[in-house]
């Protein structure tokens, strides 16, 4: 939930009808954060800390035996079906929620213990067991986790340690050392590589150049974020045999229960935080990072931040990591913050007139003095924001001032000079403003941080993956890169320990600070000498139209992109042969794709008679016409069937979702072309369907003309054609194929060696395949 819940915003919405019209305006002309800020402020009322104690309890995060008893016996269940990972997530709420040192505690961190024993994760388990003594198991019991920890020992001892798994990158162990999630994280050097350099224009403000040519799959910069916070949201567990509609995977779990609040590696077995039920870790180190960084302040106000929405929560986080002395030095040092709001570039850059050269994930002054477009936010979001805000720090300052910057212990402004009182109010204005700026600033400069989950069964004979967003951060250096929506760099996040080498090139793990998210920025293509290096926000020119593109990247971004893809003139006469409404929008979905008329199978292109919403075909001996709703019906039908076929193979019934999908594929009247994304979509599911069979010859045919599709879609040199074609060379390898699958893998290798590098966990496991068929 990026911003606050449904109440709180009508909430806002409602005082801000009752406003005054003078008062309206005087919000309204603001154009300083500190002034709107505090204008706001006096606008706070108590009314108004009432309404948030009213919904908060629907958001609550305190401990709970009952609940943690609860989990424990759902748990049980799972563990009694032997499907240990799930029982290991159950467990692992009923510990979170748990009181410290109750029976709920002790018994859930015994019976977690278990479950990890079964998962080969013999240190983790051992680790478990002394957390359940810790906590008062009941002497009784004791002698089973004595029987347990003898075989832990006898099977570490012995070289059986278990490999990890993806599901627990990191022990809690303090003690031990940290583990890299992924080879792809590798030696790390942060900021700007030196195939990169900082330019700057008027127009475009602070951005990135290619100081010299730089070659496709090239690194351009690595980045931390100064803040990230995990995206709460639901993924359902699934059973050990079956997909996600399982009989044993009735139970959803969300990002915020599976992976560390702080570095967010995905666990099975989290530390919890001891005063809330919300906030986990992979590890002891990641916790204590945490609670002195940012937690012990937001602990108390779980279920108030949880309801503001992870905008604002992230916001306070920036504050709170950098300290009221770093704010105020940035304060200082920001010159005329104005200076180029209006020139229409892209918004996620510093102002040009700004002292700060330094770019990487600590320096908080790259990150003040990104724009924040305070004038072109609409009055009505200005408002939610700085109430929002205004509402959070009148509840801190009840729980006493924040802390200045991490070396620092005592409090800023409250020094021999003024009353502490005073300088605790001023610290609070202070910092409370900064988060206003933070939450402005985030509406345009937040990343996504993606990741890839499995969506197949797990027992599946081929791994299929689809893209989510697991948590928004500020990456100080990657806020540099302007926007395109045809990128010239390609984005990968890491999230675990870092390895980093130090001036002499020996090589140091840091077991707390260094754990964390990371992003790397390779060039998906080659770029020459003093060309810009462009990502894309969100908006891409092979997933969106160009007129849908242009309208969300000016209502999130301000600024009318007129990158390559959107001043193409290809691109600008199909926009004005579009016609408008959903039925166009349907078609050209895919950009790439195309439709066949059902008559001569020549290719159909939309009308451009003055009137006419339809498709009519190229070839002038047929001239066949569909309506733009035949087009619409048609499309729409295929979708529902392929949902269909989708439900029907994760009920373990691939036989009923392959005639399924045969019969769409074989209706008379509109047919798809080959490089239609809805035609790749029919192929990978039959693919799918056929392989679940054990059919892999027939599986593997559908999937290369679902690789075709692919490739039209998003391009040869696409990390999506990257996947198609990973999964392919499985289907190869899986059917014994041994030539077809030596020959696809040298092409998946080219593609995710530009996307992800040499090290990253899919070469390795290519690797491993190409060995194994030699």
């Amino acid at each position: 939930m990026d911003f606050p819940c449904v109440q709180w915003q009508d909430h806002v919405a409602q005082k801000w009808i009752g406003l005054d019209p003078q008062l309206k305006e005087t919000l309204t002309s603001q154009l300083e954060i500190d002034d709107l800020f505090k204008c706001t402020l006096t606008l706070t009322t108590q009314d108004d800390l009432e309404f948030v104690q009213s919904i908060s309890p629907g958001y609550s995060v305190q401990k709970d035996a009952e609940l943690a008893a609860r989990c424990r016996e759902r748990g049980n269940s799972s563990f009694k079906t032997r499907d240990y990972a799930a029982a290991a997530l159950h467990y692992s709420q009923g510990i979170c929620f748990a009181p410290p040192g109750s029976d709920q505690a002790s018994l859930c961190y015994a019976n977690r213990s278990a479950a990890l024993y079964h998962l080969q994760h013999y240190q983790e388990s051992l680790d478990d067991m002394d957390c359940a003594v810790k906590n008062s198991y009941p002497s009784h019991l004791l002698h089973k986790l004595e029987d347990r920890r003898t075989s832990c020992l006898k099977h570490l001892s012995g070289g059986q340690r278990a490999t990890e798994d993806h599901h627990h990158p990191a022990s809690k162990n303090p003690n031990a050392p940290d583990r890299v999630e992924g080879a792809s994280v590798g030696l790390l050097t942060f900021g700007i590589h030196p195939q990169a350099a900082v330019g700057f224009s008027p127009e475009k403000g602070r951005h990135l150049v290619a100081a010299g040519g730089v070659a496709a799959g090239e690194v351009l910069l690595h980045d931390r974020p100064y803040g990230c916070v995990l995206i709460p949201g639901t993924e359902e567990v699934r059973g050990k045999g079956g997909g996600r509609r399982h009989a044993e995977a009735a139970v959803l779990f969300g990002t915020e229960h599976r992976r560390c609040h702080r570095c967010l590696s995905e666990t099975l077995c989290p530390v919890p935080c001891e005063g809330c039920s919300y906030s986990r870790y992979c590890s002891i180190p990641c916790q204590r990072d945490a609670w002195e960084e940012h937690h012990r302040w937001e602990c108390p106000l779980g279920a108030d931040l949880k309801m503001m929405g992870v905008m604002s929560q992230l916001a306070l986080r920036v504050a709170l990591k950098a300290g009221l002395e770093n704010i105020k030095i940035a304060r200082v040092s920001t010159r005329d913050e104005h200076a180029d709001e209006s020139s229409g570039s892209d918004p996620c850059h510093s102002n040009p007139s700004d002292p700060c050269t330094s770019y990487h994930g600590d320096s908080y002054p790259s990150v003040f003095h990104l724009q924040h477009h305070l004038k072109l936010h609409s009055p009505e979001v200005r408002f939610l924001c700085a109430v929002t805000i205004a509402t959070l720090f009148l509840k801190m300052s009840k729980a006493g001032a924040p802390p200045a910057s991490g070396a620092l212990s005592r409090l800023l402004g409250a020094d021999s000079r003024s009353p502490e009182e005073e300088g605790n109010t001023t610290n609070m204005w202070l910092l409370g403003s900064a988060v206003l700026r933070h939450v402005l600033q985030l509406r345009c400069n937040a990343q996504a941080i993606l990741t890839l989950q499995d969506t197949g069964a797990a027992n599946a004979p081929v791994q299929s993956h689809s893209e989510i967003r697991i948590a928004t951060a500020i990456f100080p250096t990657l806020s540099l890169l302007n926007h395109s929506c045809c990128p010239n760099t390609s984005l990968r996040f890491s999230t675990g320990a870092i390895l980093s080498a130090d001036g002499s090139g020996s090589v140091t793990e840091y077991a707390s600070t260094a754990r964390g998210v990371t992003v790397t920025v390779r060039a998906s293509k080659a770029i020459p000498p003093g060309q810009e290096i462009l990502h894309c926000y969100g908006p891409h020119s092979s997933r969106m139209a160009t007129r849908e593109r242009q309208r969300l990247l000016q209502e999130q971004y301000y600024f009318l992109c007129q990158c390559e893809a959107c001043t193409q003139e290809q691109e600008k006469k199909k926009e004005e042969a579009e016609a408008e409404g959903s039925e166009s929008r349907l078609q050209w979905s895919g950009v790439g794709g195309g439709l066949m008329c059902g008559k001569c199978q020549g290719s159909l292109n939309q009308s451009s008679e003055e009137g006419a919403k339809g498709f009519v075909c190229l070839q002038s001996s047929c001239g066949h016409r569909v309506s733009a709703s035949e087009v619409s019906r048609r499309l729409q039908g295929i979708k529902a069937d392929l949902e269909k076929a989708v439900d029907l193979m994760e009920r373990e019934r691939p036989d009923e979702a392959l005639r399924l999908l045969r019969r769409t594929q074989s209706q008379p009247g509109l047919i798809l072309a080959e490089t239609h994304p809805v035609q790749g979509e029919l192929a990978d599911a039959i693919a799918r369907a056929y392989a679940t069979m054990g059919d892999w010859n027939n599986a593997a045919s559908h999937l290369e003309r679902s690789a075709v599709a692919i490739g039209a879609q998003y391009g040869e040199d696409s990390i999506e054609l990257g996947r198609q074609l990973f999964k392919l060379a499985q289907l190869h390898f899986n059917g014994g194929a041994r030539g077809p699958a030596l020959s696809v893998i040298p092409k998946v290798r080219r593609l995710f060696c530009l996307h992800g590098g040499p090290l990253c966990d899919e070469i390795q496991e290519l690797q491993a395949m190409e060995d194994c068929l030699f």
